[in-house]
């Protein structure tokens, strides 16, 4: 029963809705999270089963973060069309068949086909989970209601970490198997939502869902293909050419040039008076724009992070998933913490004063692990470093969340979800595509320089062992690999010590991105607020400084 609360003033009177629905809208949150947590963490399991490469763990990743910022303002306007509370249940319904079909794969391209079934229902989701929040709630329980859902994305790779980590050293599968128990719970409990009725006077701008859809895909697949098709000049795996010149960066380029597009044809559709896929009052100012940036930038940190550390552990150390939940686990608890707990600083800080030091933290954390990061992820130094990113990265995710909701008005609080979830999952898949293409490019030029400079290593090994083919692989399968061609047990010697220090080489370099990519976010932060959240109220577009 919804209780009422007056404000000290006396003038105002707070209705205090029950906690209830906030929970089945936290389950839905973790459903998506604990999915994009668990596929890294069974990396092992799903390299083994398929017989594949571990960069195909990242296409997974990045095929879900494609479904979702390729059509969630989609999903945002038939949430508004069918209503919000029916059109939940029915993306809850898509990702229960998408993780039943994850888990009976029998191929590396089902297991994509599945994800990418995830990555449409998470498109219907991510809108309808804003929206429900702004029907549910209002004023100060509101805000609290946006902190819980910042904190129920932090808890789900949590769990995700534990859970999965033990449960696939079992069969990585079994993981997965929990999301459909916890799909078919949300269902159950999503009939305790308030009603919610469609819309029938919405319209779908078909143009640009097509804009929006080509655009993202465009640039996603770019990226994803820059390690494979070249960054710059084409690699012979490229499908084909243009001039010399590699298809993924030009991808990247029409993708971009499309998006632009998308941006003018909505602009035009609002001045004729229609409904566009995205309403750009929600991106209205330079300061919309820049918390979008800024949390494009530490998203794409989190899910570059996420990706190379279980790379390592369990593809170059050869651990048992077990490991990388150990590992990560003070990393994922202090992200959760934090997004948890970063609400009580907006009476003391403004968004601004935050936004920088959440930041600075992230830059001295990445920057610390660069110089302390070896071979051994237990050493308390590591720890220290994962430690201090998680503490910038768990306060920049809520606090720029926040930011979005409470700069737009209540009524556009659909928008604002399509808005978060295409900032999100494109930054996911641009940022694991490029730190597994930055790693593995500095490991390749890395072995291959050495080796083909090392008077040990034979002309006739070389051959024998293609090691243009060489990928992330551990001691033990390297030397299987040259215990096949003619080398003698000093050469298979050299040639482990030369990739051992050319892998930490490469996680070193990435490491430094990562830091340089969050001084550039410094930028942004400037035009962030000036002034406390509490200071604004609810919905107000009012520009401060």
């Amino acid at each position: 029963m919804a209780k009422t609360a007056v404000s000290n003033a006396g003038s105002e009177v707070e209705t205090q809705e029950p906690w209830l629905p906030m929970v089945v809208i936290a389950m839905g949150q973790m459903l998506m999270s604990f999915n994009v947590a668990a596929i890294p963490v069974s990396m092992s399991g799903m390299v083994e089963r398929f017989q594949t490469a571990p960069t195909t763990v990242g296409t997974a990743i990045v095929m879900y973060s494609l479904g979702v910022s390729g059509f969630v303002m989609l999903g945002g306007k038939l949430g508004q069309l069918l209503g919000v509370k029916r059109f939940f249940q029915i993306a809850v319904a898509m990702f229960l068949a998408a993780m039943v079909l994850m888990v009976l794969a029998p191929t590396a391209s089902v297991m994509l086909a599945a994800q990418g079934l995830a990555g449409l229902a998470g498109a219907s989701l991510v809108p309808t989970l804003v929206a429900l929040i702004a029907s549910h709630y209002r004023g100060k329980q509101q805000a609290k209601a946006v902190g819980l859902l910042g904190s129920a994305r932090a808890i789900a790779g949590v769990l995700a970490f534990v859970t999965v980590g033990f449960l696939a050293s079992i069969d990585y599968r079994l993981g997965f198997g929990l999301l459909i128990l916890h799909a078919g719970a949300i269902l159950l409990l999503s009939f305790k939502l308030k009603p919610t009725p469609g819309n029938p006077d919405v319209r779908i701008d078909g143009v640009g869902v097509a804009l929006a859809a080509l655009g993202i895909i465009a640039i996603t697949f770019g990226f994803n293909n820059l390690r494979g098709w070249g960054a710059l000049l084409a690699r012979p795996s490229a499908p084909f050419d243009i001039v010399g010149v590699s298809p993924a960066p030009v991808l990247i380029v029409i993708g971009a040039a499309i998006v632009m597009g998308f941006f003018g044809w909505s602009h035009r559709v609002a001045k004729q008076g229609g409904t566009p896929l995205l309403d750009l009052r929600v991106v209205d100012s330079p300061r919309e724009w820049a918390t979008v940036v800024a949390l494009f930038i530490i998203v794409s940190t989190e899910a570059a992070i996420n990706f190379t550390v279980p790379l390592y552990i369990q593809i170059v150390q050869g651990r048992a998933p077990a490991a990388t939940s150990i590992a990560m686990m003070p990393f994922m608890l202090t992200v959760f913490f934090t997004a948890l707990l970063v609400v009580r600083l907006y009476d003391k800080f403004s968004p601004r004063q935050i936004a920088r030091g959440a930041y600075v933290l992230v830059i001295a954390g990445t920057l610390w692990l660069a110089f302390v990061t070896s071979n051994n992820w237990s050493v308390v130094p590591v720890i220290l470093g994962l430690i201090t990113v998680g503490l910038g990265q768990g306060a920049l995710v809520t606090l720029l969340f926040n930011v979005l909701v409470t700069e737009s008005p209540r009524e556009l609080a659909g928008d604002v979800g399509s808005l978060r979830g295409v900032t999100q999952n494109l930054a996911a898949a641009v940022g694991t595509a490029v730190m597994g293409a930055l790693v593995v490019a500095v490991l390749s030029a890395g072995v291959l320089n050495r080796i083909y400079a090392n008077p040990k290593i034979t002309a006739e090994m070389k051959e024998q062992v293609d090691l243009d083919s060489i990928n992330f692989i551990n001691n033990d399968r390297l030397k299987e690999r040259f215990e096949k061609s003619d080398a003698t047990p000093e050469q298979v010697a050299e040639a482990v010590r030369i990739n051992s220090e050319t892998r930490l080489r490469a996680l070193k370099i990435g490491f430094v991105a990562l830091a340089g990519l969050s001084v550039l976010a410094l930028v942004p932060c400037g035009w962030l607020p000036g002034i406390k959240p509490g200071d604004i109220p609810s919905g107000s577009k009012t520009k401060t400084s």
